[in-house]
């Protein structure tokens, strides 16, 4: 059975660091985010008696190493899920990004939620958005994040019940614009997580965390745009303090990142835009601020000397039914 499905990658607004465990990719804490769009992540899914082996391509390369095992392991909970008897039939993964991925921006999220939803229709599971956002988790944790969409948590937990992930209501998203600063650097979030918790500043992160999310949390359901973005804003420079300081001394950002801090600062001290930049694990910096003042945020950011454009925001993984959205 053939299946595609679209997902919108996520910016990390209360982000997650570290994992207590691997297999199941389970985070030491809870972690808010909102998709963008129209960046997305088209794949298809197929079972097949034709097929030899399992074989996985994402932007017209087929996977090996870690990446294989990483969609490998989304497979095997789809199918371990799953009683449709075809499932046990070699699968084919076909996946296409419309926007740049191991920059910062959320490839890894959207790529493993697409692939779920496909997976979870091909299999023929009986499954909510939040029973596949745990089948997309095993891939990424953002990942179960996109596939409820819009602004989503991932609540920490030691088994599926728990961790998983869920829409927090919010009007935020009639207003938003997320204009993106592209710095291109490659990165892997992977390694930074890997060796988060030997990070001095962990426990630091950890033990504030949870009021941040409580607060994060209200500011969406209030539709407090400024604590919202600036409580991402300060979230960003945490979890990059925490990656600066594990064993490796990750440093991700750039000096185009350091410019566009600097012209945000400015834009909403000295000229009173709403204005607040956020990163992931990553060098490219989302500016998040209102459709008034879009286009002139977008105009100072472009004037650093990056390549910019504006986002909104995306909605669940959702299934396309058109024969010709396959990729295969």
């Amino acid at each position: 059975m053939k299946a595609t499905a679209m997902a919108h990658p996520i910016q990390g607004l209360i982000k997650y660091h570290g994992m207590r465990d691997d297999i199941e990719r389970l985070p030491y804490h809870d972690s808010i985010s909102v998709c963008t769009a129209p960046s997305h992540t088209r794949t298809t899914v197929e079972f097949s008696m034709d097929y030899d082996e399992d074989v996985y391509v994402v932007d017209g390369e087929e996977l090996e190493g870690r990446g294989f095992e990483r969609l490998e392991a989304v497979v095997d909970k789809a199918r371990n899920m799953s009683d449709a008897a075809h499932t046990v039939y070699p699968v084919r993964i076909e996946s296409e990004n419309s926007f740049p991925s191991n920059v910062g921006l959320g490839s890894s999220s959207s790529g493993f939620a697409a692939a779920a939803r496909a997976l979870a229709e091909a299999a023929e599971l009986d499954a909510s958005l939040q029973d596949i956002s745990t089948i997309a988790r095993v891939g990424s944790a953002s990942a179960a994040r996109s596939v409820t969409g819009a602004f989503s948590q991932l609540y920490t937990g030691m088994n599926d019940e728990d961790c998983r992930s869920r829409r927090v209501p919010s009007n935020l998203h009639e207003d938003l614009k997320i204009v993106v600063g592209l710095v291109p650097y490659h990165k892997e979030t992977e390694d930074a997580h890997d060796e988060a918790a030997d990070s001095h500043m962990f426990q630091a992160r950890n033990a504030h965390i949870h009021g941040q999310i409580a607060k994060m949390r209200d500011a969406l359901r209030n539709d407090d745009f400024d604590q919202a973005f600036e409580l991402a804003e300060h979230d960003s420079l945490s979890l990059a303090a925490t990656t600066m300081t594990g064993p490796e001394g990750w440093v991700y950002w750039q000096p185009a990142t350091l410019a566009i801090f600097n012209t945000v600062r400015e834009l909403r001290e000295e000229e009173g835009i709403p204005a607040y930049f956020s990163t992931d694990t990553g060098a490219s910096v989302y500016v998040n601020t209102t459709e008034e003042h879009a286009e002139t945020v977008e105009e100072a950011i472009a004037q650093t000397g990056v390549t910019t454009t504006t986002w909104d925001v995306g909605g669940p993984s959702r299934l396309l039914e058109d024969e010709d959205d396959h990729l295969f």
